[in-house]
């Protein structure tokens, strides 16, 4: 064979080993096939298509802050009832935030809020950075559930004095209250239409409008649960699940809520009593706040201090009501129950004014909360019979007053269907990663452990020292996000969560140092 014939074969072969390699490499880097459309924005538009829905460039608000995050929100519109799916329609509020990727993978991530009652849109430019590397290969949906938000939302503004005069439980007034609210949702609304199961039915309809893509939920709180009923109807939509402080499907809500906080408090104290330095500026902070407990029940006070957010000055009466509510959330998050040793110390020293102002802080983050009566609609279509009075509360921070409180307000308040399989385990092949705090106080990591219990390819992660919704804390945002790529949590490595710990007790106001 001459030259000429080997230099041609030679040219032959390296041509079909590059085209081999290109083949290769297009395989290799090539997006799986998912069902769902993808955007298609022509340039100088300001919005696209996605399947049926025309998404229009919006502006995201969030509560008590004039700073927005850019989105898409196209409209879209369900009936109430679906069984007279010719009679009132309600308008859902959906936006969609984009990903950082010129051509993102067709399954969405969904947000699923919490509460109930927090609406995803609002609560988006406050978590955006936990989604960051979610967005990176991404987008994600943000839908109002029906009756929060901008979809048809069920609120009922609180009295002026309510939760502020200490009086003692009554059922009668807490039902009159009902009433008065009842009237007012029920001029645009039939609360009975306001469940998980109806929010499940309407997610259902946006992916469908969608291009029917799978979704990948990443519900919280409240919104674990949402997921789960979700996912047990319709499974195949399902590419993958994140609980974050999860609440299994056959829990009660409200029913824990006493025994789960003292047991909280208990712990994140213990370290503080542990520790001399704090124990000699703070003393005994369980014991502390029983004493506390003991003083406001006996007599509450009237405090004079500034307004947190005006400096204006201001009184408020504290009793054993505030100080239980003012524990139970600041146990949420380690950062505030860090400030409660100091603050009970200084109240049993007659300082009563720190207290004051954090309450007042308090009624503000949770605003958009205590005005729905959306929680009110699911609670008591799905909870209430399960809520049963415990004797053991009694002994509580919280006691029994708030199953009492629910169990009056749900007999005035309208029923919606619990459908026979709701209080059932999720169960099956799906990919799951339940993830948590180790002193959360409302959904303890041993809830999150009877979820993953019949899910075999489940991963339950805990962090040591944190609360509850920890899914924006330290290294989780790219755990999660890494779940989501590869759908494999058991092959997830998660040795950084070792490196959370608990935040040490304040000390005085400049922090848990001397």
């Amino acid at each position: 064979m001459d030259k000429r014939n080997l230099t041609r074969m030679a040219v032959v072969a390296l041509g079909l080993a590059a085209l081999a390699g290109k083949a290769l490499w297009q395989r290799s880097h090539a997006r799986p096939e998912e069902p769902g459309a993808d955007i298609v924005q022509k340039a100088g538009e300001r919005g696209f298509m996605l399947g049926s829905l025309a998404f229009e460039a919006c502006e995201l608000g969030q509560s008590h802050s004039a700073a927005t995050t850019s989105a898409f929100c196209a409209p879209m519109q369900v009936p109430e009832d679906r069984a007279h799916p010719q009679g009132r329609r309600i308008a859902l509020k959906l936006a969609l935030a984009r990903s950082t990727a010129p051509l993102a993978a067709r399954d969405l991530v969904v947000l699923l809020a919490g509460g109930p009652g927090q609406a995803a849109t609002s609560a988006w430019p406050g978590v955006r950075a936990s989604f960051a590397p979610l967005l990176e290969r991404r987008n994600v949906l943000l839908l109002d559930q029906r009756g929060t938000g901008g979809s048809n939302a069920l609120t009922c503004a609180r009295a002026a004095d309510e939760g502020s005069d200490e009086l003692p439980f009554d059922p009668g007034r807490v039902q009159a209250t009902t009433r008065a609210c009842l009237a007012g949702v029920a001029q645009h609304a039939d609360p009975r239409f306001y469940t998980t199961t109806d929010a499940v039915a309407d997610l259902e309809a946006v992916r469908a409008a969608l291009g029917s893509p799978r979704f990948d939920l990443v519900g919280v709180s409240y919104g674990t649960r949402v997921a789960q009923q979700y996912a047990l109807h319709h499974p195949e939509a399902i590419r993958s699940l994140v609980l974050d402080s999860a609440v299994p499907n056959d829990q009660a809500l409200g029913s824990e809520f006493a025994i789960n906080l003292d047991a909280a408090l208990q712990a994140q104290f213990a370290a503080c009593a542990a520790d001399a330095a704090c124990a000699k500026a703070v003393g005994d902070p369980w014991a502390n706040l029983q004493r506390l407990r003991e003083r406001l029940r006996a007599q509450p006070v009237d405090v004079a201090f500034r307004d947190p957010y005006s400096n204006a000055p201001g009184t408020r009466r504290l009793g054993e009501r505030s100080l239980a509510a003012l524990a139970r959330m600041y146990a949420y998050l380690p950062e505030t129950s860090a400030l409660l040793p100091l603050a009970i110390a200084r109240a049993l020293d007659g300082d009563y004014a720190s207290l004051a102002a954090q309450m007042r802080m308090l009624e503000r983050q949770m605003e958009e909360l205590s005005e729905s009566a959306m929680q009110l609609s699911v609670v008591c279509s799905e909870d209430a019979d399960r809520a049963v009075p415990n004797p053991a509360d009694a002994g509580t921070l919280l006691g029994s007053e708030f199953v009492e409180t629910l169990r009056a307000q749900c007999a005035i308040w309208p029923h919606g269907n619990r459908p026979a399989d709701f209080t059932q385990p999720l169960r099956g092949d799906l990919p799951v990663l339940v993830i948590g705090g180790e002193f959360d106080p409302v959904t303890p990591p041993r809830y999150a452990e009877r979820i993953a219990s019949t899910l075999p390819r489940s991963r339950v992660l805990v962090a040591k020292g944190l609360g509850h919704s920890v899914m924006g804390r330290g290294c989780f945002p790219k755990l999660v996000a890494r779940f989501v790529d590869t759908l494999d949590a058991a092959a997830l490595d998660a040795g950084c969560i070792a490196d959370f710990s608990a935040t040490p007790a304040f000390i005085d106001y400049n922090g848990a140092a001397p």
